[in-house]
């Protein structure tokens, strides 16, 4: 674990037996003391481990920096750059690879205007979504099926995730009006954090948000590759079918 790695050089009263992992908006970061703004958990290390252990998680070989800064009057060691911070070295971890996304159970097929029209509506209104392409995921996630149940543990039309049910309140993800209505506030969500770009909304909703940024863009999983190409497939057909005009590359 590069912090632990990186402290070891540092004079002994700096050292710390206790790492702290930070998450913030779907970023994981490892400090010597929790981080302000962030979601901490202490880490406590065993001295007489064998091998450091791996508190990062999954997200395969990436490469980042050790800043250093003054917090409460003492010196802190994280890996996310807060005001104040100083890089203070770069490291390089090896993770182990994280698991594939869901391909979604949906295919391409012929639009479904008939399914929930009141609801995908009044979503896409209240969070400013572009109707067709909320259906066309809708429909790429479970083909319209509000029983759908991914072998990823997703749920309902929208194939929440239970990380998803949880932030967003959802108390019966199998309900229609909850899914539509949670997955449209994410959608909102992460298009925002992506300047409005819907390709990397799309990759975050189906690989997760920490896949995007970690490629800095659509992760290389064939799953997410053709999850995009079919949300791309039907939005094209859902626009059609609700009498909008069909958005082509410009040239």
């Amino acid at each position: 674990m590069a912090l632990v790695l990186a402290t070891a050089l540092l004079p002994g009263e700096v050292w710390a037996r206790t790492v702290w992992r930070c998450v913030r908006d779907g970023t994981v970061s490892l400090s010597t003391a929790p981080e302000p703004g962030s979601r901490c958990t202490a880490q406590v290390l065993d001295d007489d481990a064998v091998q450091t252990p791996n508190l990062w998680g999954a997200m395969g070989v990436f490469s980042g920096v050790l800043y250093e800064r003054d917090q409460d009057g003492q010196r802190v060691y994280g890996t996310r750059r807060l005001p104040g911070a100083r890089e203070y070295l770069r490291f390089t971890v090896d993770t182990p690879p994280g698991e594939p996304a869901h391909t979604g159970l949906g295919r391409v097929g012929a639009p479904r205007l008939d399914a929930w029209p009141a609801l995908f509506r009044d979503a896409a209104r209240t969070h400013g979504l572009d109707e067709a392409w909320l259906r066309a995921i809708a429909h790429a996630e479970s083909g319209l099926d509000a029983a759908a149940v991914s072998p990823k543990g997703a749920r309902g039309v929208m194939q929440l995730m239970p990380a998803v049910i949880a932030d967003y309140g959802v108390t019966d993800p199998d309900a229609p009006a909850q899914s539509i209505g949670a997955g449209a506030r994410h959608l909102r969500w992460l298009l925002q954090r992506y300047g409005g770009d819907r390709t990397r909304a799309l990759a975050a909703y189906n690989a997760g948000v920490g896949a995007v940024d970690r490629y800095d863009g659509v992760p290389p999983y064939a799953e997410t590759r053709a999850y995009i190409d079919t949300v791309q497939g039907l939005y094209l057909r859902y626009r059609e079918a609700m009498g909008r005009p069909v958005e082509r590359p410009a040239i």
